[in-house]
């Protein structure tokens, strides 16, 4: 029986879908989470199945169930669970003069507080494991449109390090900000395009280079508290407005 088995939350769409199938590409059993996605989990559980690996899927709604049973439900189905990848997220753009209570709620919930109660039972319920945190390259910036999605991002980020602070030497806890990798179909081509010129690299980022990032943050045991941001230098673009600048 392999040593080793992740459960990946939101594990059967986008960018969870490429993480779980790297994972199973790396020789981990997948515990897969899932909400409302029970078609596309089935179709990844069978990909990963065919892999070699072995693929639980395990539902559970973030915003009404309760978060140990899902630990408890990875470590029943895979007792060498080691590994927890938090890239469930939900997004809903709003200033703060348009955002209520029950968008607060449903971003900081899904966001912030349900990966810290995962790590919390996680650290629980094993002896030694590593979390890796999907955060959004957006948390370098103050993207007031984002009110509610974007500080719930950053506490993530935050929690992170206190995380690993916290759990550390037993559990390594990292995260991931991605950048300019799957943008959703509702944006145009000029929208990507205009994106891509604030790029220092250039380019758009593909799954791939996410999956790299993981595979490292799982392989270098001497990394906790970081966050790698996988994103051609966007975030890192923050020349701001001086004389050399003004009405180029």
């Amino acid at each position: 029986m392999t040593t080793k088995a992740a459960l990946v939350t939101g594990g059967a769409t986008r960018l969870g879908r490429h993480f779980s199938e790297a994972l199973a590409d790396a020789g981990y059993d997948i515990a897969l989470h899932v909400n409302s996605s029970r078609d596309e989990a089935e179709e990844v559980a069978c990909t990963i199945r065919n892999k070699g690996r072995e693929c639980e899927i395990l539902p559970c709604d973030f915003l009404h169930d309760p978060l140990d049973t899902l630990i408890e439900a990875a470590i029943r189905r895979f007792p060498h669970l080691d590994v927890l990848v938090n890239s469930a997220s939900t997004y809903q753009a709003a200033p703060i003069a348009q955002t209520d209570m029950a968008l607060l709620e449903t971003q900081f919930r899904v966001n912030l507080f349900t990966p810290l109660l995962l790590i919390q039972h996680f650290a629980n319920a094993v002896s030694n494991g590593c979390v890796v945190n999907i955060i959004d390259n957006k948390v370098a910036y103050h993207q007031y449109p984002y009110a509610a999605y974007l500080l719930s991002k950053k506490g993530l980020k935050e929690m992170t390090q206190m995380a690993a602070l916290e759990f550390a030497p037993r559990i390594r806890v990292n995260g991931i900000s991605p950048g300019v990798v799957l943008p959703t179909s509702q944006r145009s081509h000029d929208y990507i395009a205009w994106r891509l010129e604030g790029i220092p690299l250039n380019r758009q980022g593909t799954p791939a280079h996410l999956t790299k990032a993981l595979y490292y943050l799982l392989e270098n045991d001497f990394v906790t508290g970081q966050v790698l941001c996988v994103d051609g230098g966007e975030s890192i673009y923050l020349e701001g407005r001086h004389s050399e600048n003004y009405l180029e």
